[in-house]
């Protein structure tokens, strides 16, 4: 819920340009294009080199006067280099005196690496001093320079650091946000802020998470960096550089060798933390809106989409359903403790699921209890004076609780353990953790306890922005990032507030959502063991995949924004966070009938699949609009069936952190047309999706690298050429193809995941030009941590299937009773380990079904077709 005042202020027109708050400012934050920086910044020596068994040290040293650009030179610096692993390099430059922020291990616990020689690293470092810059180094694998500083010169002041790297012109370059963008970003001229924020979607600017990891495709290899740091920075694309801009802490970067995309995201998230197991339910479709007016509203709405036989498995509700918007509290009127366990019992007996929102900020209010247990244990942050940092929220004045203090964690975990005792929830939502404040800096100080001031937006006039304190460099430092506020303490907790462990918020502000999101994650582990969480959380930063899924936030009802879902969707592959989704048919402004279609045709393949809605919106459940009930029973039809692909993926995720949903370019990095593909998904690495993402349009132009392309419906082949072809798009289809050359496994849809796994599977095996294919498929019971689980290993060539059992001892009760054979026909008998079965078959376009088999896929097998 991203500043849901703008419904006030600017409504749908914010998204044909509402202006920053300081227009100055921004003006003058325009003017800082990327840059390289003058001569008169001297850079570093290096000397007194050491060498360790896994890499080697130095000190680097001011090579002349302090540069004072944005603040104090630090003279001194230590250089550490270690080869973590093979593919990973470690190279971080920190003040020999350790006085800068770095974020604590006990916060992000980075994975070290065993350590390796140089020779055995597929990555080598070097060091040079040039005589206008100063110390410089390259990053290469094999004879390919991925990582060259030399011929910028290294700032390391106290609160700025820049460090600038060549880039080969017209570079291809993805990652860096969380800023809604096209995937590809612009290498002439792009700005990636990271200072996380409460805010719609305004394309390319920085919203609610913090992520520096970057690929760049060069020569059809991808290889990766990241910047280990919580500060607010730019990421800046130009003049065939890249450009660090960090207000403060260390440089202390990873590079990844790669050389795939997958490769990339492996090493990455063998970094910062594997994403987390998730219920296999997660998988199912997902309602909500902000503004449902009672928990009878919501019971009408899960009986409508019963009703219009459109499979709903979680039925969400946003703050509506809190007494005056307080947390762990119930409306006593339209949401009544006991109609709410009624709606859970409900659901639960139709095999669905409930998930509610929960805010960080407490109301500050002593006759509150969950603030006045909070006070008690002192876990709010801080003002520089002792006092509480108060700022304001939905409830009205509010405090924030500090995920530094020592028992912040207990209290936030008795506070949850209260509320999941009336309620037990099968999921939570953690929203406006960026933490979001309706003003600037501790409102709320010196007013009466109980005060409930009005929303800021809804005041005529409006209330001038407080004056500046440019003095200040925690509150305004001398480079300004292009955070798109008038301050860095707008709409969020001031930068002077403290922490338990003595940080200002300023070098601590991007890790509050990952920190909720982990004590979250340690409640639900406790209070359910064995049990698989599902939390949904707004803000992110790396490594926060091990904890939460992520919903793209407040976007708009556009065609823009439909478009630019899919590449957010990518992103955060990326940021190895892959059970990703935007807000079906936009969450802002009335969305349209067409475009309710289209973005269902699209969303529905998102690894996570929600429709949500904003308070002042035209309501736009599925079933509202026949045509659109129609588009999504199609398109949920095929995702259900491919649920067990959709989980195979995702176990892919949690082993290898690949991501579920990929652009085309991670399977076919050396075509150049695909570097800029946002128009079309993968799931995994065997379905591509082309949605229509224009209005009007019946048709679409959708792109099929070279081999073979099977139609998802009829069966139909496409051979691609590594150009467009023009497909049919009426209103109610999406199309779906199967990649030639891979085995997919389906189950039969139902209503809900619970049912769908009761059901047979089947095979879509899609042979590639040689008439052979390959697939996978996990299972496991889609609860619980501690079960059995098992991986199957599908084969096709020679018209012999065989299944191979990889691994595990899960015990699979449904059988394999249907096979799909696509580019395969004259075949009318099946052998099945040397005996023949009785079986259907049926030719369909140059393919054939095979149906009424009965199949173990517990045990190993070879079918034989003639």
């Amino acid at each position: 819920m991203a500043m849901r005042k703008l419904l006030y202020l600017c409504a749908i027109a914010l998204w044909a340009g509402c202006q920053p708050a300081d227009a100055t400012r921004q003006a003058a934050l325009s003017a800082q294009a990327p840059h390289t920086q003058p001569a008169t910044c001297p850079g570093y020596v290096a000397g007194n080199t050491s060498q360790t068994g896994d890499g080697f040290t130095a000190e680097l040293t001011l090579a002349g006067p302090p540069c004072a650009l944005y603040g104090r030179d630090i003279k001194r610096l230590r250089l550490g280099v270690r080869f973590d692993t093979k593919n990973r390099l470690h190279v971080h430059i920190k003040d020999s005196d350790g006085q800068q922020f770095q974020i604590p291990h006990d916060v992000i616990a980075l994975d070290p690496g065993h350590g390796v020689r140089n020779a055995s690293s597929s990555l080598r470092f070097d060091h040079f001093h040039d005589d206008l810059s100063g110390f410089g180094f390259r990053v290469s694998r094999g004879d390919q320079v991925v990582f060259d500083t030399v011929g910028h010169p290294l700032i390391f002041e106290d609160q700025y650091i820049e460090v600038t790297s060549s880039l080969p012109a017209n570079a291809n370059i993805y990652g860096m946000g969380e800023s809604p963008d096209f995937f590809r970003r612009n290498p002439a001229n792009t700005i990636k802020t990271l200072w996380n924020r409460d805010s719609p979607d305004l394309l390319q600017q920085n919203v609610y998470g913090s992520h520096s990891i970057y690929m760049e495709l060069r020569d059809g290899l991808f290889h990766g960096t990241y910047l280990h740091n919580s500060h607010g920075m730019d990421i800046a694309l130009a003049n065939s550089t890249i450009q660090y801009r960090v207000l403060g802490g260390t440089a202390d970067f990873y590079f990844f060798g790669g050389p795939s995309a997958l490769d990339v995201v492996d090493q990455y998230t063998e970094l910062v933390g594997r994403p987390s197991r998730i219920p296999y339910w997660a998988l199912g479709f997902h309602n909500c809106r902000y503004g449902y007016k009672s928990v009878y509203e919501v019971n009408d709405v899960i009986a409508k989409y019963a009703e219009a036989n459109i499979p709903l498995e979680v039925a969400w509700t946003d703050i509506d359903y809190m007494d005056r918007t307080r947390d762990f509290t119930f409306d006593p009127v339209n949401f009544p403790l006991a109609e709410m366990q009624k709606q859970l019992a409900h659901l639960h007996e139709h095999g669905q699921k409930m998930v509610l929102i929960t805010d960080p900020a407490i109301l500050r209010d002593s006759s509150y209890d969950v603030y006045a247990r909070g006070r008690e244990k002192d876990v709010f942050i801080k003002n520089t004076d002792g006092s509480e940092f108060i700022g304001q929220v939905w409830p009205g004045y509010t405090v924030f609780p500090d995920w530094f203090a020592h028992n912040t964690s207990r209290w936030w975990s008795g506070e949850l353990k209260r509320f999941f005792d009336q309620l037990p929830i099968d999921g939570m939502w953690i929203d406006m953790n960026e933490a979001a404040s309706f003003c600037t800096g501790s409102c709320g100080t010196g007013k009466p306890a109980g005060s409930t001031p009005p929303y800021p937006w809804t005041l005529d006039p409006q209330p001038p922005h407080r004056i500046i304190n440019s003095s200040d460099t925690l509150l305004v430092p001398l480079y300004a990032i292009h955070n798109q506020e008038a301050e860095l303490s707008d709409l969020t907790i001031e930068t002077t507030a403290k922490h338990a462990n003595g940080a200002s918020e300023y070098h601590v502000h991007n890790l509050y959502g990952y920190m909720e999101s982990k004590a979250t994650h340690g409640f639900l582990v406790n209070y359910r063991p064995n049990q698989r969480p599902f939390i949904l959380s707004r803000s992110t930063f790396a490594g926060s995949g091990a904890f939460v899924s992520h919903w793209t936030g407040d976007n708009a009802a556009t065609w823009q924004d439909l478009h630019i879902s899919i590449a957010s969707v990518f992103d955060f592959g990326i940021f190895g966070i892959p059970m990703v989704g935007a807000d079906i048919c936009g969450f802002y402004g009335n969305t349209t009938e067409e475009l309710c279609a289209r973005w269902i045709e699209a969303g529905a393949f998102y690894p996570f699949s929600r429709v949500h809605s904003a308070l002042a919106s035209t309501p736009q459940e599925l079933y509202r609009w026949e045509t659109v009930a129609e588009a999504g029973r199609r398109a949920l039809r095929v995702r259900y069936a491919l649920l067990p692909h959709f989980y195979t993926s995702y176990q892919r995720s949690v082993e290898n952190g690949w991501p579920v949903a990929r652009p085309l370019l991670f399977e076919f990095p050396h075509i150049p047309a695909v570097v800029d593909n946002d128009r079309q998904l993968l799931v995994g690495d065997s379905i591509l999706v082309s949605p229509v993402l224009a209005e009007g349009a019946t048709s679409v132009a959708a792109f099929f690298p070279a081999g073979l392309w099977y139609d998802w419906y009829d069966y139909s082949a496409i051979k691609g050429v590594s150009g467009n072809v023009t497909l049919s798009a009426p209103l109610e289809h999406v199309n779906v193809h199967v990649r030639g050359g891979k085995i997919v496994p389906t189950q039969e849809p139902a209503m809900a995941t619970v049912d769908s796994r009761k059901s047979d599977f089947g095979l879509i095996v899609a042979t590639d030009e040689h008439g052979a294919a390959a697939g996978e498929l996990y299972v496991d019971d889609g609860e619980t941590f501690d079960i059995a689980s098992r991986w199957i290993q599908f084969s096709y060539a020679d018209r012999a299937l065989r299944i191979e059992q990889r691994s595990g001892q899960f015990k699979l009760s449904p059988p394999l009773s249907k096979l799909v054979l696509l580019g395969v026909t004259g075949i009318s008998n099946a052998v099945i380990n040397g005996s023949s079965v009785s079986a259907g078959f049926r030719a369909v376009n140059g393919s054939t079904v095979v149906t009424g088999l009965d199949i173990d896929l517990n045990a190993e097998s070879l079918i034989a077709f003639s």
